[in-house]
């Protein structure tokens, strides 16, 4: 990764004509940011607020009351097949701004995200020695209907910021599962089985990250990861906008 590049002064160009015309939505309260700006100035304290706090769960990264605790209970009572993760918002408090991004197509609040992830969140990104950001992948048919996968938004953001090459064909979704949400852990894991399958690029021997917006139960990230795994990878960390608290 290099740690010297400088983005060309075309792109700060391009971007202020695009700001001037199109002017940027604040991720926090959907109002219209400064020119130039990519949050409003009155919810910068507001960031501060939501961001999560030591201590965190070593294994899974969600905020967790005891200082003394490496892990949260799920994480000592269910075993993951990641090796790593971290998100950067606390979820009760971000879930507006997600849902904006997600149903509401706010892809412009992407570019703050991925910013944000790696001002927060980089150095520790960086340890993991990742050689490649693969977004948990949208079913055909969801692609279709929503016109973008909010993850791969996401993964890019990260990618251009942190200098890590993005895959978005190394996984594949076969199956066009129930949202993750109205469904209990045991059936979030019979949810996906079977779900994601390898793309066309391969993972042998690399680190890999896999990115999404909200980190719950796992399901997901251990389901994606189990396929990652079986086809070669190294190790499979994760990142995510924003996760619920631990305990």
């Amino acid at each position: 990764m290099n740690s010297n590049f400088i983005p060309s002064p075309i792109i700060h160009i391009k971007d202020a004509v695009t700001d001037l015309v199109f002017p940027r939505h604040c991720p926090f309260c959907d109002g219209y940011a400064e020119f130039g700006q990519l949050l409003c100035e009155d919810c910068r304290a507001r960031e501060k607020e939501l961001l999560i706090k030591e201590p965190w769960c070593m294994k899974c990264g969600k905020p967790i009351r005891e200082e003394k605790e490496e892990y949260c209970l799920a994480c000592r009572t269910k075993k993951h097949l990641f090796t790593r993760g971290r998100s950067l918002y606390e979820y009760k408090g971000f879930a507006p701004s997600i849902y904006r991004f997600k149903y509401e197509d706010r892809r412009e609040y992407a570019e703050y995200y991925g910013k944000e992830i790696a001002r927060f969140l980089g150095p520790e990104i960086r340890a993991w020695k990742p050689d490649v950001l693969i977004p948990v992948p949208l079913h055909e048919r969801k692609m279709r209907d929503r016109g973008f996968n909010q993850a791969q938004l996401l993964a890019e953001s990260m990618g251009k910021a942190l200098n890590i090459p993005v895959s978005a064909n190394a996984l594949q979704r076969i199956s066009d599962t129930l949202p993750q949400k109205y469904l209990d852990p045991g059936q979030r894991h019979k949810n996906l089985q079977n779900a994601f399958k390898m793309g066309i690029s391969s993972v042998k021997s690399k680190k890999a990250v896999l990115v999404d917006d909200v980190y719950t139960t796992g399901s997901t990230i251990d389901a994606c990861a189990d396929v990652l795994l079986r086809s070669g990878a190294a190790n499979v960390y994760f990142i995510t906008l924003a996760t619920g608290k631990g305990i």
